[in-house]
């Protein structure tokens, strides 16, 4: 169930007032668990046992590796953890990662083995399979491995409610495409008792309206031109390659930030506050920066389960240069079965140890500083950091990595083709789809501007009434009137 569709439209309402109509906590997490399953079993039934299953070995295995206070285990974690604890995180680590492997995975490890065997002169015999990538796999597999984890490490009591576990794994905003919540921050809050609060549920309504902007108004009018743009990238001149690489790093964007809001929003009708995903990331003055604003649940959580593990910092620079590549790597494998997402995960880690770091501590609140009107030097990094993230998504989008250097190629050689840049020209001056798209986007970036020491352009609780009511309405008929052009595309991350 897609949060842009006539089915959650009516079945958000639904749940919400049967959840507020409930008394007690625990028939309240019951109800978020039965709604949850069938939000998720809308795109198939089968998708919920996997989930049900993956879920009920982390719980069963959370026990089994406690309970233990945080302070006593902390200690034994920290001298000499037992073989059995071991053994237990080991098959929480085998059943999640390989349910990755197998519904994930799997055609791209057959396809990569059977080319490196063609390259080396062996024709080994095909194996094919036909799998259904599950929707949001990636997501719930890596909250509940940070649940197992965080019981072996000490840092989280495991819960005996089946019910609280369940709702903290399921809980239908976040299920599909993120916030990657963490047990110790989510699994609380289920533990406690709700209470309605009107002006939680206004901001909730309003962050979902940003978020149904984001992606209704701007990612889904920029799918179109982008798909056509890296469809056929021989036919396609550098310019208007060019033009297509901007508009897809605003549709990914929009599309995934959009999501995370609606889904934040959401959270927030029922008294849950997820953390922050998204903040203002292409106004990042460094690589560094940009993953600090950039799907920050991910990238923190591949920060403390990855990267730390396999030694983090603390070695020499050598070997935290190399932890750093190896965990975006991973990121990038992540993000999809294919050696363009390797590529890009592999970019952004070597452009993240090799490019200079910002020297002052970025202020999440506040990118690009203080000043309406940044100085020259801040504007030019900004530009430099968008400019080299806009590369690295034509490997994210390219249909194949041998597509991506050729886009890379074709925009790098025709970069002084003016005949190609006079023609975009003529073509925004028809008035067509890019002289729509363009101040779209134009007004977009200068709202963002303007709001980027919010968490969202629409937290404006100081300003009048009525010019709140008019924004609010005017982006309410922006969202029905895209809506009704029938350009609607899922998610984007709904594939990983």
């Amino acid at each position: 169930m897609s949060f842009t569709s006539i089915a959650f439209l009516v079945f958000l309402p639904v749940v919400w007032a049967a959840y507020w109509g409930l008394r007690r906590r625990e028939w309240q997490n019951l109800l978020l668990v039965c709604a949850s399953y069938v939000f998720y079993g809308w795109w198939d039934e089968r998708f919920c046992i996997l989930m049900l299953t993956s879920s009920l070995v982390d719980y069963w295995l959370g026990l089994a590796l406690g309970p233990l206070s945080p302070d006593s285990d902390r200690q034994e974690t920290g001298s000499a953890v037992s073989g059995r604890r071991r053994l237990l995180l080991g098959m929480s680590l085998a059943c999640n990662l390989g349910l990755l492997g197998v519904f994930k995975y799997f055609g791209f490890f057959v396809d990569s083995f059977q080319a490196s065997a063609a390259f080396l002169g062996w024709s080994p015999g095909g194996v094919t399979l036909e799998i259904i990538l599950p929707v949001g796999i990636s997501f719930y597999t890596f909250q509940t491995l940070s649940y197992t984890i965080d019981v072996y490490r000490g840092r989280l009591v495991p819960t005996r409610n089946l019910v609280d576990y369940l709702a903290f794994v399921s809980f239908f905003p976040q299920l599909v495409a993120g916030p990657i919540e963490r047990a110790s921050r989510l699994l609380p809050q289920f533990q406690q008792s709700r209470c309605w609060e009107r002006d939680a549920i206004g901001a909730g309504l309003r962050q979902m309206l940003w978020g149904l902007f984001k992606k209704v108004v701007i990612a889904d009018t920029l799918a179109g031109p982008v798909a056509a743009g890296f469809a056929s990238p021989e036919t396609t001149g550098g310019p208007r390659l060019m033009v297509v690489t901007v508009l897809f790093a605003y549709q990914i964007y929009c599309d995934f930030s959009g999501y995370s809001d609606i889904a934040i929003g959401t959270a927030r009708l029922f008294g849950i506050t997820l953390m922050r995903n998204f903040a203002y990331p292409y106004f990042s003055q460094s690589i560094v920066e940009f993953w600090q604003r950039w799907h920050i649940s991910l990238s923190t959580w591949f920060r403390d389960y990855v990267y730390i593990v396999i030694g983090g910092n603390r070695g020499g620079r050598v070997q935290t240069w190399r932890n750093a590549i190896l965990t975006f790597l991973v990121s990038g494998l992540w993000h999809g079965a294919a050696w363009r997402f390797v590529a890009w995960g592999g970019l952004h880690g070597v452009s993240l140890v090799a490019l200079p770091r910002p020297t002052a501590k970025v202020q999440i609140d506040q990118p690009g500083g203080a000043r309406l009107v940044p100085h020259l030097a801040v504007l030019l990094r900004m530009i430099l950091v968008f400019s080299l993230v806009c590369a690295f998504w034509v490997f994210f989008r390219a249909n194949s990595l041998a597509d991506a250097w050729l886009i890379l190629t074709v925009m790098a050689t025709q970069l002084h083709d003016v005949q190609a840049f006079r023609e975009l020209l003529l073509e925004y001056q028809a008035g067509g789809p890019l002289f729509e798209i363009t101040h779209l986007l134009i007004v977009f970036v200068v709202v963002e501007w303007l709001g980027r020491h919010k968490a969202h352009p629409l937290e404006i609780p100081g300003w009048p009434q009525p010019v709140r009511w008019s924004i609010y309405a005017a982006l309410g008929w922006f969202v029905v009137e895209y809506s009704g052009r029938g350009e609607s595309s899922p998610f984007i991350y709904f594939q990983f």
